[in-house]
């Protein structure tokens, strides 16, 4: 029974729609705050110091942040309850991947903030710092498990699609790891900011091509049928 609503849910045009314009909103907002926060620099800080208490904008900021971790935990559980009587493993997994972003790195780290620079340390920016890392981490896989379940279905584009933005996010997120490091501050590795964003599109792909499939093409990928 819940399953079948949790499929209408996922297949809905509303909640697809909801989810598109939440990644786009993911990279457009930063983009018009940034305007109202002098000396921020989208290429070399990170998108959580516009929610920083130095931060013109943080309570718009962090309120995104929260928006984004409540509406990815409703996403994960539809996943979850869409996916598990076909798919037990790979749906527990994929909850956890979706879950544990939007725990770590939206709700908790909208709730403790992390400040300007990282030489300011206090105990909110080291319960986001790891919080919103784990959560990081934790979504990384998210296109790799979307592109297994793909691939299970027959779906050979969107698994190479999903695996191939699994590879890019590590390449990615290793360039955000390595960016505020001193060996590395006098080349392209120093933009943090835009190797976050990167990571951040890449591991958002798997939303991406399923939002835009279902509304616009007016199809569901068969993986969730």
């Amino acid at each position: 029974m819940i399953q079948n609503v949790m499929r209408d849910v996922m297949n809905s045009r509303l909640l697809n729609l909801i989810l598109l314009f939440t990644i786009i909103g993911e990279f457009l907002l930063p983009w018009v705050l940034k305007r109202y926060y002098n000396g921020y620099d989208s290429k070399t800080m990170v998108m959580s110091a516009l929610g920083s208490p130095q931060s013109p904008v943080r309570l718009i900021y962090n309120m995104w942040l929260i928006w984004l971790g409540v509406f990815l935990i409703f996403v994960a559980a539809v996943y979850y309850f869409s996916l598990r009587a076909d798919f037990p493993i790979l749906s527990v997994l994929l909850f956890f991947s979706i879950g544990f972003f939007a725990v770590g790195a939206g709700v908790i780290s909208g709730i403790f903030s992390v400040n300007e620079t990282k030489e300011i340390i206090s105990a909110a920016s080291k319960i986001h710092g790891v919080s919103a890392a784990i959560g990081f981490m934790v979504l990384l896989f998210f296109p790799l498990l979307n592109g297994i379940l793909s691939f299970k279905k027959n779906y050979i584009i969107f698994g190479v699609i999903d695996v191939g933005s699994f590879i890019l996010a590590l390449i990615f997120f290793a360039c955000f790891i390595m960016g505020d490091k001193e060996q590395f501050q006098n080349s392209i590795i120093k933009y943090e900011g835009l190797w976050e964003r990167l990571t951040l599109f890449c591991m958002y792909i798997p939303f991406i091509h399923k939002a835009v499939y279902s509304l616009f093409i007016r199809r569901i990928p068969a993986c969730f049928n």
